[in-house]
Formats: structure tokens, C-alpha cells, sequence
């Protein structure tokens, strides 16, 4: 028995080829081969776990190397956050999150300014950052929040700090999402704030999101309910609403993440630690950033090479994505992409692939068989007995 995974999500490292990628409007997007034509990336210990390894990743393929590997399909109906990290925790999601792409209906806009007693300015799909640029000012003239989505299901609230308080901030998110149900269950309502004067806004890092509470049990509860622990990295607790979570971990960037998990590798605990490095997505992706991607991945890789260096002879790590966001694609949204699984440790078969798969919730089957727990409520089939020794 494996006694802890470390599961860590490279948010929004897709690799291509998703089966439905035409329902989507993204065929031919590829996060992986993008980033990889740049000379800045340079990933010799994903490569040793099995990167280059899994079907129809591009590369030096057919080369020893010392973990289990597969691709992922996505089964739930959508390309975002939540629904992909719903779906690695054992739940499909067949129905989408509804979307906005011409703003919120007036009904709803008018209801959460009755309630708030505020304004809100834009209402529509917008660039996290231009959007700073054409209604900050407006926004600190008359205290009103800039409201804006994107092609996700989100309704996301920006404000400058100096003018409306991130406590307030964040108190009036709590509004929208008691607001935002029924037919407006958007999968999250996201606090955006930043500081800073016209036209050098920088977003900060209190960032805050507000999500759906999952419809179901996860793995996350059933670990917690059966005396193990769940630890999270990152905007993890945020995703599952705090749900099944034993202990959390802030972080404001992927190093930050990375040097947490590796701490937590001499911390003595039996379960799962969860952890999402979001700069990939937000920083990267969504700014079509193809060579601060690279360079993101190759520092994710530098860390991942001291984590492999410590990790103990009981440990698994599993390395996976959520969903693709193509820094080469047309637009600026996330992509519908197939995603990697690499899993390693001292009990994991090397140079081992498991082929494709057609669910995420594999991931939550495969702890929960080998923890010996009921998952008769997770979706997915385990692949624990095609990779242990």
C-alpha cells in the first residue's frame, strides 16, 4: 500500500488531441508542443517520469524511463478549473456551467446591487488585465466593482484595494455566491483584486475564488471520512469549497507551492496531499505567454528534481492537468485537450504505459483502491493493479 500520493496539477498543461476537441472549437490546440518549440524549455526529470513517453505526445519517444504514464481524456462537459478538478476527485460533470458571453442578465446584475448597495461597471467576457486598463479609473471614481467573465463559467469581481477593502471585497463575493444558483450556478465567483494607479495596476495575490459546493462526495471526503488526511496546496481549497480538506496551504505562486510540498515531504501523515500550480494558467496561458509558459515549466521541473530527490520509499507522486490553455491558440481561453499522467515512487512500475484513458476520475479510483476504501460513489476505474510492482 502506498501510504501517501502527492498529487500535484500543472494547471492547464494540456497535451493536445482531446477526442471532442472539434464540439469545442479547439482543434489543433496543443499546450505542450507549443511550449516545448521554445528554447527556454528544457524538462529533463519530467522526461525521466515518462513525459515524452504517453500517446501522441511529440518528442523523444520510446526511451527508458522510471515511472507509469497515460493519457488522460476528459469525460465531463466542459474545459475549466472546476470541472476539471471535480472530475480527478471522482465526478464527472455531464451537465456544463452556464457561461456569459454577452454579460449577465439585468435581472441577476440588479438583485447583487440591491444587496451590496454597489454599482458594477463592464458586465461582459474581458481579458483579466485589459480590463484593468479601460475601468480602473471609472471603477475608483464612483466605487463601483468592474464585473467581468470570461469564456469559463466565473463572475469575477475586480477592485483596487485602496478603494474597496479586500475583507469587503470578499464579503460581497460571498453575496454574489449565495445570489448565483438555480440556472446562474456558475462554477465560481472569483475575488480579483489589485492596487496600483492608472495605468499600472498589478493584480495581487488575494485573489480569492468562491466556488460550487460538489454536487457529491469526493475522494477528498472519503479519505477524510475513513481517518486519513487531505492536505492542499494552492487554490485547492478554494475548488472543493473546503470540502474534505484536513489541512490547507495558501500559496501565491508555484514556487511558493513547490517549496510547500517538498516541506511537507518530512511531515508524517497517511492520505493525500493536493496541490494546483496555477501560474501555467493564469500567468501564462491566458496571456498567451508561449516562453513564460517554457520558462515556468522548466522551473516547475528544477523543483520537481529536488522533490524526487526526497520523496519517501512509501510515496507516490501523480502529475496531471485540468484542462489545456494553448499560449499559441487563437483568443485568450482555455482549450480542450487530452492531458499527462505520470505517476512514480518506489512501488510504481518504471518504463510503464498504461495506455488511454477516457476519465480523470481514474485518479480518484486509483487512491481509493489502493486506501482499500468503498468507491462505489467515484466515477472513473481504478489503474491501481496496472501500475503497482
Amino acid at each position: 500500500m502506498i501510504k501517501r500520493f502527492f498529487l500535484i496539477v500543472m494547471d492547464s498543461l494540456g497535451i493536445g488531441k482531446a477526442l471532442d476537441a472539434y464540439e469545442f472549437q479547439d482543434m489543433g490546440s496543443d499546450t505542450l508542443k507549443t511550449i516545448s518549440k521554445s528554447h527556454y524549455f528544457k524538462v529533463p526529470n519530467l522526461k525521466s517520469i515518462g513525459l515524452f513517453n504517453i500517446n501522441g505526445v511529440e518528442g523523444e519517444a520510446d526511451i527508458p524511463c522510471k515511472g507509469s504514464y497515460a493519457r488522460l481524456f476528459e469525460k465531463s462537459n466542459g474545459k475549466d478549473t472546476t470541472i476539471g478538478h471535480w472530475e480527478i476527485a471522482g465526478i464527472e460533470s455531464h451537465e456544463p456551467f452556464p457561461t456569459y458571453p454577452n454579460g449577465f442578465p439585468t435581472e441577476v446584475i440588479m438583485e447583487f446591487c440591491k444587496l451590496t448597495g454597489k454599482r458594477v461597471i463592464c458586465n461582459k467576457p474581458y481579458s483579466g488585465t485589459q480590463v484593468l486598463l479601460d475601468y480602473g479609473q471609472e471603477h475608483e471614481e464612483d466605487v463601483s466593482y468592474i464585473l467581468y467573465t470570461s469564456a469559463d463559467s466565473v463572475f469575477q469581481l475586480a477592485a483596487n484595494e485602496s478603494v474597496i477593502p479586500v475583507s469587503e471585497l470578499y464579503k460581497d463575493c460571498e453575496i454574489a455566491r449565495r445570489l448565483l444558483i438555480g440556472e446562474h450556478a456558475v462554477a465560481r465567483v472569483i475575488a480579483r483584486p489589485f492596487k496600483g494607479s492608472y495605468p499600472d495596476y498589478v493584480r495581487t495575490s488575494n485573489r480569492k475564488d468562491f466556488s460550487l459546493i460538489p454536487p457529491r462526495d469526493t475522494i477528498l471526503d472519503l479519505l477524510t471520512n475513513n481517518g486519513l488526511q487531505v492536505v492542499s496546496i494552492g487554490k485547492i481549497n478554494d475548488i472543493f469549497a473546503g470540502r474534505g480538506i484536513s489541512e490547507s496551504y495558501k500559496s501565491s505562486a508555484n514556487q511558493e507551492g513547490m517549496d510547500i510540498c517538498i516541506k511537507l515531504l518530512e511531515k508524517d501523515f497517511k492520505g493525500l496531499c493536493f496541490i494546483n500550480l496555477v501560474d501555467f494558467d493564469m500567468i501564462y496561458g491566458h496571456r498567451r505567454d508561449i516562453d513564460g509558459y517554457a520558462r515556468a515549466v522548466t522551473s516547475f521541473d528544477d523543483d520537481l528534481g529536488m522533490f524526487l530527490s526526497k520523496m519517501k520509499e512509501e510515496d507516490a507522486l501523480i502529475i496531471t492537468a485540468d484542462h489545456g490553455c494553448d499560449p499559441g491558440y487563437r483568443g485568450s481561453d482555455h482549450t480542450r485537450e487530452s492531458v499527462p499522467l505520470l505517476v512514480y515512487g518506489n512501488s510504481v512500475m518504471s518504463n510503464n504505459n498504461i495506455g488511454d484513458r477516457y476519465s480523470f476520475a481514474d485518479i480518484a479510483a486509483t487512491i481509493a483502491d489502493n486506501f482499500e476504501i468503498d468507491s462505489a460513489l467515484i466515477d472513473g476505474t481504478s489503474f491501481y493493479q496496472e501500475i503497482i510492482k
